[in-house]
């Protein structure tokens, strides 16, 4: 009983309060008054730098304390590029809502150009952990990056293509015109695919370790959990889900300028996880609902 608490139970819950933890201190800062947001932004820069330093002590040696700092120093890091997302300070050279009758094509690349700043930076820290990883070990933090990446990528393409629900309620005032660049509209053809893809994957990964072929371990734990949150995550995109319900104490209490008090969050992969942005509040003519 012990062996299988320290296998599946402990990295399990490591993830879901990573994943938990994490995205709620994004909800909070995101909504202290504006003037506040270089001071979070610096402040989290300060822990981002010695969270990419763990990240690289933590590929050199395969241990489960190691699996937890890489996963957690990583989460550290995700955090860092959303919160700068969420202030308006990293996102795109587009900074207006979406033009009108365009077609996919266009619609496609002013919806890139919202966003772009933001994804190059995340992208640009991927390829550094990679090249950190080079004749390490562990991998850990690499892979955890790279998953997020991957699901976050995947719930920003369904929110192109169309979910029912894309978190209009979702985003603070300083991002809403990007409300207009996704979809609200029956699921995708998309969606069907990437969610098929992710959950054969994350079927696979149990299927092995049930038949013995991989040795479990934190790591293995870790991802597979972390793959799990972002498949539900996906899921919520198709069923209607207050935050308040899962982060209360991040969104009880709010600034008093009235035009953040819409609720704040996230329709990532996202959340933390990334996952967990990308919508805003407009007005509904404003989304493309064909």
């Amino acid at each position: 009983m012990q062996e299988f608490s320290s296998l599946i139970i402990e990295p399990s819950l490591i993830a879901l309060l990573s994943w938990w933890f994490g995205t709620g201190i994004i909800l909070l800062l995101v909504r202290f008054p504006r003037e506040w947001f270089p001071a979070a932004r610096g402040l989290w820069t300060l822990i981002s730098i010695p969270a990419l330093f763990f990240c690289y002590q933590s590929m050199q040696e395969n241990s489960n304390a190691n699996a937890y700092l890489g996963f957690i120093s990583t989460i550290v890091l995700w955090g860092w590029h959303e919160l700068s997302f969420l202030t308006g300070w990293i996102s795109g050279p587009r900074r207006a809502p979406l033009e009108p009758n365009l077609n996919i094509w266009n619609r496609f690349k002013q919806s890139v150009q919202v966003i772009w700043h933001h994804e190059l930076g995340l992208f640009l820290n991927l390829l550094l952990l990679i090249g950190m990883q080079i004749g390490q070990p562990n991998h850990t933090a690499v892979c955890t990056f790279g998953l997020l990446w991957m699901m976050r990528l995947s719930s920003k393409l369904n929110l192109f293509f169309g979910v029912p629900q894309v978190g209009e309620q979702y985003l603070p005032s300083q991002l809403a015109y990007m409300g207009s660049y996704f979809r609200k509209s029956a699921v995708s053809g998309f969606f069907y695919l990437s969610m098929s893809l992710s959950i054969i994957v994350w079927l696979a990964l149990i299927w092995q370790a049930h038949a013995g072929q991989v040795t479990i371990t934190c790591h293995w734990v870790l991802l597979a959990s972390l793959l799990g949150l972002a498949i539900i995550e996906h899921i919520l995109m198709m069923v209607p889900l207050s935050l308040e319900r899962v982060w209360g104490w991040a969104l009880k209490n709010g600034d008093s300028d009235e035009t953040h008090n819409h609720h704040l969050g996230a329709v990532y992969s996202d959340s933390i996880i990334a996952p967990i942005t990308n919508a805003s509040l407009v007005s509904s003519s404003a989304i493309d609902t064909k």
